[in-house]
């Protein structure tokens, strides 16, 4: 059975700045007005990342706008928001955080069936020389794709 996956936002700025080294599939605690403003793509992940407290991970900077009719059940707009993942697999992963010098990312929030996902990315930053280099490997991607487009016509 194939799994019904529909993403909803996509963080593009992590493949920009970081490597991915690692990716992992996360749910995410929600409130009910904050699922139904995710459904209607109220959600940025752009400035958000994820940090690890007291043997829980959090994700830090997620804007999920106001659900229009959700009044006083409405939640703060950018409140951290709790990641449900095992206890061994968070402590492993706050090992690689404080030896490697890595960082944990948003990368991608999808619904998974009726359930909220968020695909974690355990990242290592860009270097200055490594974000010329991918874009100079983009820009040879393109026209080499232009080209073979333009001799098969």
């Amino acid at each position: 059975m194939a799994d019904n996956l529909k993403t909803i936002a996509d963080n593009r700025q992590v493949r920009h700045e970081y490597f991915i080294l690692e990716s992992i599939e996360a749910g995410i605690e929600l409130t009910g007005t904050e699922v139904k403003s995710i459904r209607a793509g109220g959600v940025n992940l752009r400035d958000s990342w994820i940090e690890i407290e007291n043997g829980e991970a959090f994700v830090k900077q997620m804007h999920i706008s106001p659900y229009e009719k959700g009044n006083i059940f409405n939640k703060d707009p950018m409140r951290e928001r709790r990641l449900l993942m095992h206890k061994r697999e968070i402590m492993r992963l706050f090992g690689q955080v404080k030896q490697g010098g890595l960082t944990l990312v948003p990368v991608s929030l999808y619904f998974k069936g009726s359930n909220v996902k968020v695909q974690v990315g355990l990242c290592k930053g860009k270097k200055l020389y490594d974000k010329r280099a991918s874009m100079a490997e983009r820009d040879a991607k393109r026209t080499i794709d232009r080209a073979i487009k333009e001799r098969n016509r």
